[in-house]
């Protein structure tokens, strides 16, 4: 991978803003720690009310997750100005990562809906997963080149990140800016709290007596180019990347640590790194008791003996899990302490896990540091990785942009028939049997490729879906039985299918799909922006083959939203692509999908008579 230089950031989280957001420390001084029993999620009836809620001042709106936003939004813009005055005139990326959306708003408008209450446009247009990002054009003051919003839960702003620097390796681009936000919210609380995964005081990750994570709120974006402007200097260096899944669990991590192994050796090889080169671990860290031994387990497959010398960075454990924010600003804590010469302290109590050999500080200290290995995993099974720089070796050859062929077009779906799926399956047929709904349009319309994923056996293959409506006939179910029972009667499995990640997990696992594995969905257009994004993974070499899902369960809620928003109703259902890296098939055009897709958006969500969803991504490809 040529490296990528960050050359400005905006942060937002429990500890301040800019760079105390982010601070890793000074020599002698404890880990910080932004978390403590929040008010809100008490009066929400929480059992378990730790949490690290940032500081926003009065820059607070209708819908919180926009605020911080807008806050790393103007902190950004301002760093940019002042090393690339003219960057409004440049070829721009946005990628943006996001577990909830704009999930107050959501909330807001299930409770009319349910109640029969005025639902008027604007509270409809900002109550999806792709309102806020949506806004960050006008923030700016800038017109995008390439636009994504990732849907990867707690890895989103991670391999939002990673597809930022291949975008520009590429030269899609001239300036990425790319990273994530979430806010803190009680639907979500309640959700991991129902699972077990909360702490009753602090999370002490890798330590013997942990019992959960704290939940954060945040928002990081970083500035990225191939090469700082003459100006500039770079903060520090992206030198690898690369996303896996697990294949196993969507909730729970693969015991043995596989997927998130795989991620992170392939980061390195990205990088042209050996492991005992990585001085730093940003963690992903939740200090839950599955998800730590399975990230241990990964660090001793990957690093061997050298993890004995590496010292771990728990940042969560300061500024709370900030789902679609926590790769940012874990990334961002990581290159301060490059900047700062410090390996940085680990907030947490009591003994080690008789499973972590790497050290743990109680205060940061002195040190250079090279490289550091930044880990992530979420729902779904999805696991990404970066290699952070404090200066990159000099690679600077061209890339290799292989040819990407169309192998396959799947038919249309609308239900999901497991007697129709037995044959494919890679699993046992259990772990599909109770799906929700947009996992079942996914797997139903992977499975009506499954015979022609099955003739590249070996492949690394993964899932790449694209959705409009997302997970917001599930969310307003949840959120109706949280408000009817309480927040301590919600129901763990209703939770998880709240993430749009699920699907790719559920699909990956009933076909044993190992690579990248996410969802996006920046707008109506959703379908074609999993397109182009597949075509560039593919091109980098990020995988060997990809599933393309457009798929949409659409009832009366997203009916309702989507009819007071005033836009055309995705079409229910799904349909699969299967793309192939080497021009196997019918080769693909990157700029012919790219015109699609900005057409696409532009009409809403429409194709020529094709309807938003499915009908438009198999329309995109029928002629090009």
């Amino acid at each position: 991978m040529n490296p990528v230089a960050v050359i400005g950031y905006g942060a937002v989280s429990a500890l301040g803003r800019g760079p105390e957001a982010v601070r890793a420390g000074a020599p002698g001084q404890p880990a910080p720690r932004g978390i403590q029993r929040d008010e809100g999620l008490e009066r929400a009836g929480l059992r378990r009310p730790f949490a690290a809620r940032a500081r926003l001042g009065g820059s607070e709106g209708s819908e919180r997750a926009e605020a911080l936003l807008a806050a790393a939004s103007a902190q950004i813009a301002q760093a940019i100005e002042q090393v690339l005055p003219d960057f409004r005139s440049l070829r721009i990326g946005l990628a943006i990562g996001t577990s909830c959306g704009g999930l107050e708003s959501q909330r807001l408008a299930f409770e009319r809906i349910d109640t029969g209450g005025p639902l008027d446009g604007a509270l409809a247009r900002r109550a999806n997963y792709f309102a806020p990002a949506g806004r960050l054009p006008d923030l700016l003051r800038v017109t995008p080149t390439l636009t994504t919003n990732v849907l990867a839960a707690c890895a989103s702003s991670t391999v939002a990140i990673g597809v930022g620097c291949r975008w520009l390796q590429a030269g899609h681009v001239d300036l990425v800016i790319a990273g994530g936000y979430d806010a803190l919210d009680p639907f979500v609380a309640a959700g991991f709290e129902a699972l077990g995964a909360t702490t009753a005081s602090h999370p002490s990750p890798f330590r013997r007596d942990r019992d959960g994570m704290a939940l954060g709120e945040g928002a990081a974006l970083l500035a990225l180019v191939s090469e700082p402007p003459p100006r500039a200097r770079a903060l520090g260096w992206v030198t690898g990347f690369s996303a896996s899944a697990d294949a196993v669990h969507v909730t729970a991590p693969d015991r043995s640590g596989r997927g998130l192994a795989e991620a992170s050796r392939a980061a390195l090889h990205d990088a042209g790194l050996r492991a005992s080169e990585i001085d730093l671990v940003s963690a992903h860290a939740t200090a839950t008791a599955f998800n730590d031994a399975a990230e241990l387990r990964a660090l001793e497959s990957v690093f061997g003996v050298h993890q004995e010398r590496l010292v771990l960075h728990p940042f969560k454990a300061s500024i709370g899990h900030t789902l679609g924010a926590a790769g940012a600003l874990e990334t961002l804590s990581a290159l301060d302490a490059m900047e700062r010469g410090v390996l940085p302290a680990a907030a947490g109590d009591g003994p080690l896990d008789p499973g972590c050999q790497s050290r743990l500080l109680p205060s940061a200290v002195p040190a250079p540091i090279g490289h550091c290995l930044k880990l992530s995993a979420a729902f779904g099974g999805a696991n990404a990785a970066l290699v952070v720089s404090r200066t990159p070796r000099p690679q600077r050859t061209a890339p290799r942009l292989d040819a990407v062929g169309l192998r396959a077009v799947g038919r249309p779906v609308s239900r999901f028939c497991l007697d129709a799926a037995l044959p494919h399956l890679r699993c046992p047929p259990e772990k599909v049997a109770r799906l929700d709904a947009l996992s079942e349009l996914v797997t139903a319309a992977a499975i009506d490729l499954a015979p022609e994923l099955a003739a590249l056996a070996g492949a690394r293959a993964g899932v790449i879906v694209g959705t409009v409506a997302a997970t917001l006939e599930e969310n307003a179910s949840f959120e109706r039985r949280r408000r009817e029972r309480g927040a301590a009667r919600v129901e763990p499995r209703r939770f998880p299918a709240t993430s749009p990640n699920l699907a790719s997990g559920q699909c990956a696992i009933a076909l044993g799909l190992r690579g990248p594995g996410f969802s996006v969905g920046g707008g109506p257009a959703a379908g074609l922006e999993a397109l182009l994004l597949a075509f560039d993974l593919l091109q980098a070499g990020d995988a060997e083959a990809l599933l393309v899902v457009a798929a949409d369960p659409v009832g009366s809620v997203v009916e309702s939203l989507f009819g007071a928003a005033g836009w055309p109703v995705p079409a229910h259902g799904a349909a699969a692509l299967l793309l192939e890296r080497g021009g196997v098939g019918r080769r693909l055009a990157r700029g012919e999908l790219a015109e699609r897709l900005a057409t696409c958006a532009a009409a809403q969500g429409r194709l020529g008579e094709a309807r938003p969803g499915w009908p438009s991504l198999l329309e995109a490809v029928a002629t090009s």
